[in-house]
């Protein structure tokens, strides 16, 4: 029953999305220990991978259907004349000085020209729609992508990643109408990290409420959500990470150091309960765990940091075992479970209290004997004198304080430790906050530095011989083994908080919940031709949408509107409107408000009851509730903007972000300033910004200088989600002054696809008198009183609003009226007689570079103006209130349809077929036994030769599985321990390695003394006698790839220990005993057999000593 080919198997080097675990008659194999626990399940949600079904009748008709309204919709926008909307829409005027520096368009394109394309398994969703389910953790089997999210754990089939299908079973929910089709767990609480175990077909995962849960792997899609099938408490505090070691055991770490062991072997007897047995299982896992904070304490005081276990990984390599927290590591041995090294992110060891010179070892040793008895625990306090605790806790405190003093002011945070990794070559990678990459050696002494970016690194990924990395900024890079930088690009526009691989794919997963797959070769020469390709159907997955977008203005002069006036502006107009933009000025003034309220904003406070008044007022006119809904506000002193969604289009808008420039009074004071909401409507972003400029004639140059602050200032921040950050895996360092995919000295509205400035900009009239002005506009003769308008010449001058659009004016000057006066009768009369002056005015930006362009993915959002007046019947305020509708085409990519596309390009296209047989080629490779005998400590070496001349052969060693040799040299059946563990008896080193061309590596197979078997219950030592003299036997599987292979070519090795001793008494130091004859190499037991069936003759006729 084999689960890996043989070595002359036939295996075809691509990317394979239909990995199995089967048996030779093609069902599928799981571990017979597990057959009963699995069958025994009331469950019906069991199935194996191989019954995923193919794409149904009906979705092929979909998936044909959603092609063909693309298609339709692309020749449509060829063929037919303009749209009603475009031939009303009005003349524009264009600022000059856009199109460069900070006032370029952002680059669009079918495929993002900066990166390789990616397959979109879950496109950006919206932030709001993920409230209570963020994802924060991702990890690959070889036929599955599991997800730990905030209510649970989902699973995407690789052979479903190219459907158009969404949702979980198929049916579309909130935020996932695009994600590739997925099934779900129950409601748990937060999943924080997962970890695979492939031998047993079980995802384990830990929570936020401190139990570990165990999932079967090939949840089937469409039905109702699949459960667990067993689950403990683990620890009292969020299991923050979990590992399975190179013997099986499970480890898992949570807060203030804690480390538990959860061994194989009762995990294993769990498994093999019988249905009436099963109520009994997660006690029993439960009392088993051991605590190695207990393990290493001695004499009260703790040799490890009580810092959190952030981080766990294993050296299945050398069989280690690596906690990390975020400014120390501890080094421990898989096998006995010993605590090797403390040290520092400067590779520097900790100061340990059991090494010290003074120290008693005899002392020490009672103590741990008598540990193991609780009703021994008084005599022990009395045993352990006043003097040597105050000497323990005093030497305890002065080794913290030194910690401390090296670390420099409680630690430099730009040094924290954020991400930890292995490499197939047996090196450890960190990554920090700094963005700095640290490699280590395999005994924790610390190498070479490097350092690429300048944000804070967030996770790793290896795959073959690269190591992928994701940083805070949303950039990912790839590096090779010698850590030099082969690429980069921004994968996200949020920080990459995980990544994994599988299916010939590195897995991104963002903080916002977006899943990219991007193909483990790139960058190289497959990105180019993938992206062509992909770019040349461009119209079969492209979507127009069109929406209108009321914005008004209003300088409100600190008084309060009647219902009649805000019907007049904004209720009048909104019949037809999807989003309604609505900027106030002077909402409330005076020096006592203005002081409050900027000492409000250093406390992250905002707001009033008149904005609050104002924003009730809106929402019963515009029937909030009912028909639009409000989806953001932001107030800053006398500044007030929100934004109000119709309920038709709501799913469609999110990710609202606020922003706030204070512009008056040295900057600090926000009588002058913006404040700004930003957006996503249909996945492009947009921006409305309210502004209110220095006042007074001659003030041109402020007003200017104003825009330029705001402009280049403005930074959007999204509403606080601490949980979510902290466990998430986003460092503190996420929280920065910039937005994390902002480019170095970018303004963040350089990067919105539409921006919209509306407000009182307070720009007059130049070289023109009152009486002359208001005889113009009696007259209604606004060209003339164009040309004196200030905020005109200065755009045609470039010095403001630099390639922003405004629509020609038709309606007289909005400022200075008297209050309640209609008719241009009501401007100012009084003794200063202000010159009447368009000062409320809406500008905006979309993505056209040119005068004209046509909406696609190239030009993603282009707007035109249909109305653009003033409400000169409004008379509760000195200024009039001002309106535009928007017309707007957003182009966007029908993520679905482009999955699919992807897919068949990958799979059909003769070209990429051809460059992925190359660069998956499988080198080959010769072992130099197939069958060991070890006795009594024995080591033998086991030689593999990559015998290419041209490939690096890349091997990694798993135990398949262990079996007891019956009377006559038959073998029972091989049960795998957790993730293909040795057992412990077995040692070998190295289990993986790089194999130049050419050139022969060795692996040491020894046998290690193990009779022991020592049980935990409540973390309590237990001890028993031993008598199993049978013979043992494993299956160790090498398995060969190349540098970007998924598949293997695998090499089946015999190990048999033959066991000597008898009824051996159990030792509590016999764990860690190695003689010297260990050592020894006996190249007698390295037997060159001619082919399998000499080996299965040999075996049959060996005995047992």
């Amino acid at each position: 029953m084999d689960k890996y080919p043989t070595q002359n198997d036939d295996v075809f080097p691509s990317l394979n999305l239909h990995p199995s675990y089967s048996s030779d008659d093609g069902s599928n194999r799981t571990p017979k220990f597990f057959d009963r626990f699995y069958d025994s399940s009331s469950d019906d949600d069991f199935c194996p991978s191989s019954s995923s079904a193919a794409p149904s009748i009906s979705e092929g008709v979909e998936n044909a259907g959603r092609r063909l309204d693309c298609m339709i919709q692309f020749l449509e926008r060829k063929l037919s004349s303009p749209d009603h909307d475009r031939t009303r829409a009005l003349p524009e005027f264009v600022g000059k000085g856009g199109g460069t520096g900070m006032f370029k368009v952002p680059v669009h394109a079918a495929v993002h020209p900066g990166r390789p394309p990616s397959l979109e398994v879950r496109p950006h969703p919206l932030r709001e729609t993920q409230i209570g389910c963020f994802l924060r953790s991702v990890v690959c089997t070889e036929s599955q992508l599991w997800a730990g999210q905030e209510c649970g754990v989902r699973v995407w089939n690789f052979t479903d990643l190219y459907g158009s299908a969404c949702g979980a079973g198929e049916v579309a929910r909130s935020g996932d109408e695009e994600t590739a089709p997925f099934c779900e767990s129950v409601q748990t609480p937060a999943a924080i990290c997962l970890v695979v175990d492939e031998a047993n077909r079980v995802v384990w995962s830990g929570h936020k409420d401190g139990k570990v849960r165990a999932w079967k792997m090939d949840q089937r899609l469409g039905d109702a959500p699949f459960t667990e099938c067993l689950a403990w408490h683990a620890h009292r505090t969020p299991v923050l990470s979990l590992v399975m070691t190179s013997y099986g055991d499970l480890w898992s770490g949570s807060e203030g150091g804690v480390i538990k062991i959860w061994p194989w072997e009762s995990i294993e007897k769990v498994f093999s309960l019988t249905m009436e047995e099963r109520h009994m299982a997660a006690l029993l896992v439960e009392r088993s765990f051991i605590d190695l904070r207990s393990q290493v304490t001695v004499n009260g005081v703790c040799n490890i940091l009580a810092s959190d276990v952030k981080y766990m990984i294993s050296d299945n390599c050398r069989a280690k075992v690596w906690s990390a927290g975020y400014q120390s590591f501890a080094l421990w041995d898989a096998r006995t479970r010993e605590l090797l090294k403390v040290f520092n992110v400067d590779g520097q060891m900790e100061n340990r209290v059991d090494i010290s010179p003074v120290q008693d070892p005899a002392f020490d040793e009672e103590w741990k004997m008598k540990f193991v008895s609780s009703s021994k625990k008084d005599k022990l306090q009395a045993s352990f004198s006043f003097l040597q605790r105050s000497r323990n806790a005093i030497m305890g405190a002065a080794d913290a304080v030194r910690r401390v003093a090296a670390k420099g002011a409680f630690g430099d945070d730009s040094r924290r430790t954020e991400a930890l990794v292995m490499t197939i070559d047996g090196m450890i990678w960190t990554g920090c906050t700094s963005g700095l990459l640290v490699q280590w050696d395999g005994n924790g002494n610390r190498l070479q530095d490097f350092h690429y970016h300048s944000f804070a690194v967030q996770c790793f990924c290896t795959f073959g011989s690269r190591i992928w990395v994701g940083y805070a900024s949303g950039t990912v890079q790839v590096l090779d083994l010698e850590g030099n930088l082969l690429g980069g690009w921004i994968a996200h526009d949020s920080p990459v908080i995980n990544m994994t691989s599988g299916a010939g794919y590195v897995f991104t997963l963002a903080n916002d919940g977006g899943i990219r797959g991007w193909n483990n070769t790139s960058p190289g020469p497959l990105d180019s031709i993938l992206s062509s390709e992909l770019a040349g159907k461009e119209f079969l997955y492209t979507r127009l949408e069109n929406l209108k977008i009321l914005a008004g203005t209003w300088n409100v002069g600190q008084g309060r509107a009647s219902h009649d006036s805000l019907i007049s502006w904004l209720g009048s107009a909104a019949s037809d409107v999807g989003i309604i933009v609505v900027g106030l000025q002077e909402v409330e003034m005076g020096a006592g408000f203005l002081a409050m309220s900027a000492a409000k904003e250093t406390v992250g406070l905002e707001g009033s009851s008149v904005g609050q008044w104002w924003l009730d007022m809106i929402g019963r006119t515009l029937d909030e509730g009912s028909i639009f809904e409000r989806v953001g506000s932001r107030q800053l002193a006398g500044l007030l903007i929100a934004v109000w969604v119709r309920n038709n289009i709501r799913a469609h808008v999110g990710d609202v972000d606020a922003a706030a420039v204070p512009c008056g009074f040295g900057r600090a004071i926000g009588n002058k300033g913006a404040v700004g909401l930003r957006m996503r409507v249909y996945n492009r972003i947009m921006c409305f910004v309210n502004c209110h400029f220095a006042a007074h004639l001659e003030a041109v140059n402020r007003r200017n200088a104003d825009f330029d602050h705001v402009y280049r200032t403005m930074i959007f921040s999204r509403p606080s989600n601490l949980f979510n950050a902290t466990t998430a895996g986003v460092s503190s360092a996420v929280q920065m002054l910039r937005s994390a995919n902002s480019a170095e000295g970018t303004p963040e509205l350089s990067e919105a696809d539409m921006v919209v400035f509306l407000g009182d900009f307070n720009y007059r009239l130049d070289g023109i008198s009152y009486d002359e002005a208001r005889d113009f506009v009696s007259q209604r003769c606004f060209d003339w009183l164009k040309e004196r308008d200030q905020l005109r010449a200065e755009m045609e001058a470039g010095n403001v609003f630099q390639g922003m659009r405004e629509a020609v004016i038709r309606f007289p000057p909005t400022y200075k009226f008297e209050r309640h006066q209609a008719g241009l009768a009501g401007y100012d009369s009084g003794e200063k007689k202000r010159i009447p002056a368009w000062c409320d005015r809406i500008l905006y930006r979309d993505s056209r570079s040119a005068a004209v362009a046509e909406c696609n993915l190239e030009c993603p959002v282009v707007s035109s103006i249909l109305q653009y007046e003033a409400c000169m019947d409004v008379t509760d305020s000195d200024h009039k209130p001002v309106r535009c509708m928007f017309s707007v085409d957003i182009a966007r990519v029908d993520e679905s349809v482009r999955r699919q596309e992807f897919g068949e390009i990958i799979g059909s296209n003769k070209r990429i077929r051809h460059m992925l047989e190359e660069l998956c080629k499988i080198p080959d490779t010769i072992v130099s036994t197939n069958n060991i005998i070890l006795q009594n400590q024995d080591t033998s070496i086991l030689r593999i030769t990559n015998k290419s001349g041209k490939y690096e052969a890349l091997f990694e060693i798993i135990c398949e599985g262990q079996s007891t040799i019956k009377e006559g040299g038959l073998t029972s059946d091989h049960q795998p321990r957790g993730s293909f563990g040795f057992p412990r008896w077995l040692e070998v080193n190295p289990a993986s390695a790089i194999i130049k061309p050419d050139h022969v590596a060795e692996v040491v197979v020894h046998h290690e003394e193990f009779q022991t078997l020592e049980e935990f219950v409540d973390g309590i030592p237990q001890n028993w006698w031993c008598e199993d003299s049978r013979d043992k036997e494993v299956i160790l599987v090498v398995k060969i790839r190349g540098k970007f292979t998924t598949e293997t070519r695998n090499h089946r090795i015999r190990v048999r220990y033959c066991f000597t001793a008898k009824k051996i008494p159990i030792d509590s130091k016999s764990n860690s005993s190695r003689q010297a004859q260990g050592t020894v190499l006996h190249r007698s037991d390295i037997q060159r057999l001619s082919g399998s069936s000499d080996v299965v003759a040999h075996l049959r006729n060996m005995h047992s000593p």
